[in-house]
């Protein structure tokens, strides 16, 4: 019974670490990345910043209304505001006004602001999208980098468990008399080396984990495990890659361009604004007033005096610049030097981005070669290692050949690992600037 007891309580605890730990696929992280990421929050406050600087531009089109109150008590010589004369006396005054005006004409400017901040929002609207494709580019990266940290792990894992296997054998044979006893303490030294790298490979793969959880701002506690799918190389000929297929697919996908020809577009029309700040001002206002003074002549009641000095207005303002101290001039020339610098920056984006490219191209030609040349230099020291055992099991070879023979297909083992990993990674940057989804399996 207690041995039942502790089996049921072994097996609900195994239940509830498992409901504790959480597993993320790569889908998941990259969403959870582009939800949470802090550089993708300020990209899209910065989209509704722009949003209401369109909002502010397209209302500039309406009237602009105000009220006013006022009331005070004059001393000394001072002006009767019922009668405008002149007064030595105390006098106690109330008022009240209404103001109403609207820009009629203004050099298009409000028209250009509008369709300025148009293009401002959608350069905003791809600067976010160019953020989020950054972080999953990154959390991808950070994927692959756990996969080949446990890889190397399980594969240090099963090196040590030969080499001891191999030690236990060798004992038997040193207890038969086979082999001198000395030939066991190159397994031993072999072993603690493996040990070693257990240790490291271990801490690699918790040092992947917490990157991977910096970018999905998780707190670093968190018990996070990612779906480890099988991870097949996709078959691919970088070679027929072609600068010139890939560099135009990426100018149409990748957002930070389509950002760039906004602001363009948003720039030439910041000349027209700065042009519009030299013509003529149509303007149009209206009021209503009215007001109260203890001096009145008549002596009348307050609602009586605010009734009979009610009064109305409409007018007409013609505001023509003749010589501003040269702002309107400096600002065009400012305006038409910011079109310039933008269309420099937008020229070194594309020329960045064909740097990329091509190197993108050149990395994923490198590591084909890398992983090929890593595939064929196992499979040699895997033959020389399984004929070093046969030698050895023989007695024609020593301890100290046998473990140069395993460290040679250890050492082959761990960059076949890493040159697979580095050409999947090649891989999907090139697929990144083809505008595909990533995804590994």
């Amino acid at each position: 019974m207690k041995k039942i007891l502790t089996l049921l309580f072994l097996l609900s605890c195994s239940v509830m670490m498992l409901q504790a730990q959480e597993t993320w696929s790569l889908e998941k992280c990259i969403t959870h990345a582009r939800q949470n990421s802090l550089n993708v929050k300020q990209a899209q406050y910065g989209i509704l910043d722009s949003e209401l600087a369109n909002k502010q531009a397209r209302m500039n089109r309406l009237p602009n209304l105000s009220a006013s109150v006022r009331g005070g008590y004059q001393f000394g010589r001072t002006i009767d505001p019922t009668t405008n004369e002149f007064k030595n006396e105390s006098i106690g005054f109330n008022g009240f006004g209404v103001d109403a005006g609207v820009t009629i004409f203004a050099g298009n400017t409000i028209t250009n602001s509008i369709k300025q901040s148009k293009f401002d929002v959608e350069a905003a609207k791809l600067d976010a999208a160019a953020a989020s494709n950054d972080i999953a580019l990154q959390v991808a990266s950070s994927y692959l980098s756990i996969l080949l940290a446990e890889e190397q792990l399980e594969n240090a894992e099963v090196r040590i468990q030969l080499s001891e296997a191999q030690l236990a054998q060798t004992d038997k044979l040193i207890q038969a008399g086979s082999l001198p006893a000395n030939d066991r303490l190159d397994f031993v030294a072999q072993i603690a080396r493996e040990q070693q790298a257990i240790i490291e490979a271990d801490n690699l793969v918790n040092i992947n984990y917490l990157t991977l959880k910096q970018l999905l701002e998780l707190d670093p506690n968190i018990d996070l495990r990612i779906v480890r799918p099988e991870v097949i190389v996709p078959v691919a000929n970088p070679e027929a890659f072609t600068l010139t297929d890939i560099y135009n697919t990426a100018l149409s996908s990748q957002p930070q361009i389509a950002a760039g020809e906004m602001r363009i577009k948003s720039a030439e029309l910041g000349e027209r604004l700065a042009y519009g700040q030299g013509f003529p001002t149509l303007s149009a206002f209206a009021g209503l007033s009215s007001n109260y003074s203890s001096l009145a002549r008549d002596f009348l009641s307050y609602s009586e005096q605010i009734e009979q000095n009610f009064g109305q207005y409409a007018q007409l303002s013609l505001n023509i610049p003749i010589y501003s101290n040269h702002r309107n001039k400096v600002g065009l020339d400012r305006a038409r030097l910011n079109s310039l610098n933008v269309e420099v920056q937008n020229k070194q984006a594309k020329n960045l981005l064909k740097t990329n490219v091509q190197r993108a191209i050149a990395d994923a030609r490198a590591a084909k070669e890398s992983y090929a040349a890593a595939q064929r230099s196992e499979e040699a020291a895997n033959a020389a290692y399984i004929n070093a055992q046969r030698r050895f099991d023989l007695g024609a070879i020593n301890s100290l050949e046998f473990t140069t023979a395993s460290n040679n297909l250890n050492q082959a083992k761990v960059s076949l690992i890493q040159a697979k990993y580095q050409y999947l990674f090649n891989l999907k940057v090139v697929d990144f600037y083809m505008g595909k989804t990533i995804q590994i399996n």
